[in-house]
């Protein structure tokens, strides 16, 4: 596990996935904040159609679990979202790429779905259902992304509430029994939909490589690519060992293609 000191409070570069991110969120909050002065009712349906309601996706609306977290409301609640989205997503892409970062996000924003709808789901199914509130924000991608920062680099230091110091691991641990004990309250669909992104970040983070999706993807490539072609070379030096017999010599091959010298003694094999 990565050790780092500790970390300064300043900003981190704005600039790739990150900047993609904190603008795409921004652009829509916008968005929808403009549409609400010009077009009130538009903008309100425009918020409903985006926002994940577990009942209304299970009817079809299968957009839901990913355009969720560009429905931002309040000014300051958007803001604190936007800047620790900056400064966690800022921290990690240095260290792992552009792709990686993408990645971390998209699988958080999925878990946080999940555990939504897993939770709306299975109260249903218990007899206990969940009350029906629009889950919207992108909350669940930034504690992923804090768990993840806690998982690699436990012992970096962020300034809580700009004036304590405290580790990366405690945060996010802290951050976790806060969602567990809001479980017990009003708002346990947001609770259980948090750490279901904490889950999913945290399996991503231990699944793929360090630099993302796309070298886990070139790397499998590569993989059939080469082991078509050692099934080619194995099946090549069969029909050459047939071949041969049927001219009256014996030929042979091991078990990656390779001619086998019998004439040679087992020492110069390897030489």
């Amino acid at each position: 596990m990565a050790r780092i000191g500790a970390t300064p409070f300043a900003f981190p570069d704005f600039s790739g996935a990150t900047r993609r991110l904190v603008l795409v969120n921004l652009a829509a909050y916008f968005a929808l904040t403009l549409g609400g002065f010009v077009a009130p009712a538009v903008a309100g349906s425009a918020a409903r159609w985006l926002a994940l309601v577990p009942e209304v996706f299970l009817h079809g609306a299968l957009w839901q679990p990913l355009t969720y977290s560009l429905v931002h409301t309040g000014l300051i609640g958007t803001l604190f979202e936007l800047l620790s989205l900056w400064f966690l997503a800022g921290f990690l892409e240095p260290y792992h790429g552009d792709n990686w970062v993408m990645g971390l996000y998209a699988a958080s924003v999925l878990g946080t779905a999940a555990g939504a709808l897993l939770l709306y789901a299975g109260g249903a199914a218990l007899g206990h259902p969940v009350e029906q509130t629009p889950l919207f924000g992108c909350f669940g991608a930034i504690f992923g992304m804090l768990v993840a920062i806690g998982y690699l680099y436990g012992d970096v230091q962020f300034m809580l509430l700009f004036v304590i110091g405290i580790k990366a691991r405690y945060l996010a641990v802290i951050y976790g029994l806060i969602c567990i004990a809001m479980l017990f309250g009003q708002q346990k669909i947001y609770a259980f939909a948090q750490l279901g992104g904490a889950l999913l970040g945290l399996i991503y983070v231990r699944a793929m490589p360090r630099r993302g999706v796309t070298s886990l993807l070139s790397e499998r490539w590569y993989g059939l690519r080469n082991g078509y072609y050692r099934w080619k070379r194995r099946r090549a030096a069969r029909k050459f060992e047939v071949y041969m017999r049927s001219q009256g010599r014996t030929v042979r091959f091991d078990g990656q293609g390779r001619q086998i010298n019998e004439d040679r003694d087992d020492k110069s094999k390897w030489n």
